[in-house]
């Protein structure tokens, strides 16, 4: 195939002929995803493996090499063309039960493998520290389609089941991630603090939440998506916490600021003065990213990834991460505050912070 035909829109003819024709290097991977973040890393590193990648997406930016295919998943039958051939492996991100439950449906029979991406947020509770795959989960959503937050970790849970139903756990990963971070974060979330060091709003200072027991784990999309792969390769099955390491929230500010090259100083003040000036936790405007002040919730970055680890994920030093989630983050113009403080915000509860220590 040719450069100019390697990522273009096909139509479902177009791909009966393609499928037919192509002679693959490796193994004939469905990437249902490949344009958002971690699917699109997913894609680049089955190429680099020189597997056959066909994406599935609504958007139209996937990476070269890759064929993609324009389908809506909402509707019922929309990937039936597409079971009219094998695959050796099915690789979804999606987090709608619907979604999920349809695609089972619909490769289970012409599909040697599916490789589901789930969450951490499955987990019924989040108050136990090194807590394994085997701890209790939510019930599942009963419904195809979820909107509200409080509802993402049940919807996740309907999309494993879904899967096993379909596949057992002989034929399937599921990856529970944690926290995702590294180059094209677009949430912000990980790349707030080494770019924060990097831009002290005032004076070298860096205000931060004084949380020495918080646990906070960042797993890079490149390791998630080399381990995902490798999953295919080697014929990993099984469930698993595919998250990063958990250090302690200073330690990793301080691999912030050394990402950073920064001489600035954190100012950690007390987490319920944070609250009483309506600072934000975890993400989002006005926040303090990674920040969790309830307790209960210490566990959600604090699991064990040990059985990960043992099937092949290898982690690269979280200052790594951190530092190509700035450099990438340098390169892409803000349009829009994600998470964090901006820069009058941060400066004016500085200055509060100070005056009350002065009083």
């Amino acid at each position: 195939m040719g450069d100019d035909e390697s990522v273009r829109l096909l139509s479902a003819n177009e791909l009966t002929v393609i499928v037919e024709l192509w002679e693959p290097a490796g193994m004939k991977i469905l990437v249902l995803g490949g344009t958002a973040w971690l699917g699109h890393e997913v894609t680049k590193t089955l190429l680099a493996q020189r597997h056959d990648v066909t994406c599935v997406a609504r958007g139209s930016d996937v990476p070269e090499g890759a064929r993609l295919v324009n389908i809506d998943r909402d509707v019922d039958d929309a990937l039936q063309p597409l079971t009219e051939h094998s695959w050796d492996a099915v690789v979804d991100v999606a987090r709608q039960p619907g979604h999920v439950r349809r695609a089972a449906r619909d490769f289970a029979s012409v599909a040697e493998r599916y490789i589901f991406v789930s969450t951490g947020n499955v987990y019924a509770s989040q108050d136990q520290i090194g807590a394994d795959e085997g701890a209790p989960l939510h019930q599942p959503l009963l419904a195809d389609t979820f909107s509200a937050p409080e509802e993402y970790g049940a919807a996740k849970v309907a999309c494993e089941m879904a899967v096993l139903a379909a596949f057992g756990p002989d034929r399937s990963v599921i990856a529970r991630a944690g926290l995702i971070g590294g180059p094209g974060d677009h949430t912000q979330r990980t790349t707030y603090w080494p770019w924060r060091f990097a831009h002290p709003a005032r004076e070298e200072s860096v205000l931060t939440p004084d949380a020495p027991d918080l646990p906070v784990s960042v797993v890079d999309v490149r390791d998630l998506a080399q381990w995902l792969v490798l999953c295919i390769d080697r014929g990993v099955s099984g469930t698993y916490n595919a998250m990063g390491p958990a250090v302690p929230f200073p330690e990793h500010l301080a691999a912030a600021r050394h990402a950073a090259r920064s001489s600035a100083s954190a100012v950690r003040v007390p987490e319920q003065w944070l609250q009483d000036h309506s600072v934000a936790e975890w993400g989002g405007p006005r926040s303090m990213p990674l920040w969790l002040a309830d307790r209960s919730w210490y566990g959600f970055n604090g699991r064990s990834n040990a059985r990960a680890v043992a099937a092949g994920l290898s982690l690269r030093p979280l200052e790594e991460t951190l530092r190509d989630g700035l450099e990438w983050r340098e390169s892409e113009p803000i349009e829009e505050w994600k998470a964090g403080l901006e820069d009058a915000v941060e400066e004016s509860l500085l200055e509060d912070f100070r005056s009350r220590r002065s009083r």
